[in-house]
């Protein structure tokens, strides 16, 4: 079982009471007033890694995601450039393993553990915890006979760093404290979603990041659903979203040009039409519903009672759905059990490109 982390809070000039972060957010173990603001919050997720290493473990993810891994191992095409430096590479990038059909079936992010070219490599991946055991089977159906290793990583901890609206640009002091601990590294998909710090178990996050303290894991997902940020299998559910719809090329997870991989074509044929009619957008109900009060997939109407999307997940009155296009700038609401409605408003994210026609 994944272990997620705890946190001791740690200050001057006197010794503050541990705090331990968890699913519902902060629990103190000891006397003393709580954590005063800081500027930027560290959330434990529950999300799982794996180790996938081994001499052929790039060219072995390769064909099976949607992104290009030869740029995550050497920042460019297939190889460096003869004779010259290659670009620096990324330390993360996020992609998706798609069935055959051409749907999702896992959202993943992918951490570079190796320095340099000549090192073997060594790769983290993190996908949603509840699906562990079904990446480990995809993964193992097709390593075949590929000199990989594949293991789950029990000994790590997943955190999500992310600055306060008021905090203004981190980067440069939290670039700082990348030596500190394993992985601490912008998040691959957009800006907004701050950075991803992978520590050991027994490691103090605060200790790492400087002026911060542990979030709430509610407030998380309530930013990813500000935002139209879907992750997870609620937000992506295995099997019937489709990798554009989901906003894969919007957040830098599928290259174009890459070589082929499972489910490429319809993906690339999608792409290349340019006719995107659906995609998941953040949404807010006019008043907040308790957690399962909208049935996963619940149809979408507008006022004359035509369809226009599914919602997937949410959590009180923020979420995210699935909608058509045309019907985004119409009132729409939710049919509930017991002849009851929810009215709800789509926007389209800041993150998103001005031109949207992909």
């Amino acid at each position: 079982m994944l272990v997620r982390a705890g946190a001791a809070l740690l200050g001057l000039p006197r010794r503050p009471p541990l705090w331990i972060g968890g699913g519902g957010g902060m629990r103190r173990l000891s006397g003393g007033a709580p954590p005063p603001p800081a500027a930027v919050r560290c959330f434990p997720l529950s999300r799982a890694l794996l180790r996938v290493q081994g001499p052929e473990a790039a060219t072995f993810l390769q064909g099976l995601l949607t992104n290009d891994v030869a740029r995550l191992m050497w920042g460019g095409a297939d190889r460096p450039p003869e004779g010259g430096v290659p670009s620096p590479p990324p330390r993360a990038q996020y992609t998706h393993a798609l069935n055959v059909q051409g749907r999702c079936l896992f959202d993943i992010l992918l951490y570079r553990l190796h320095e340099s070219q000549e090192e073997e490599p060594n790769i983290l991946l993190e996908c949603d915890y509840s699906v562990l055991d079904s990446v480990q089977k995809h993964l193992k159906l097709y390593k075949i006979r590929r000199k990989v290793d594949i293991t789950p990583c029990l000994d790590l901890s997943l955190w999500a760093v992310i600055p306060e609206e008021q905090s203004g640009d981190v980067s440069s002091t939290l670039e700082k404290c990348a030596d500190k601990t394993l992985v601490l590294t912008p998040d691959p998909r957009v800006e907004v979603m701050g950075w991803r710090l992978i520590t050991n178990k027994e490691e103090n996050p605060l200790e790492i990041v400087p002026g911060s303290h542990i979030g709430n894991i509610s407030d998380y997902h309530k930013h990813r659903y500000k935002q139209g940020i879907a992750e997870g299998v609620k937000d992506i559910p295995p099997g019937v979203a489709l990798p554009l719809e989901s906003n894969l090329a919007y957040m830098n997870g599928i290259s174009f040009t890459k070589g082929c991989y499972i489910g490429q074509e319809l993906t690339a044929r999608t792409h290349h039409t340019g006719v995107i009619r659906k995609r998941l957008l953040p949404v807010q109900l006019s008043a907040p519903l308790p957690l399962g009060s909208i049935p996963e997939g619940a149809a979408i109407v507008t006022e004359s009672g035509k369809s226009a999307g599914k919602y997937r997940a949410g959590g009180d009155e923020l979420g995210i759905a699935l909608l058509r296009l045309a019907n985004i700038n119409e009132p729409l609401h939710i049919n509930l059990p017991g002849d009851t409605s929810v009215n709800l408003t789509a926007s389209i994210p800041n993150w998103w490109p001005k031109t949207t026609d992909k």
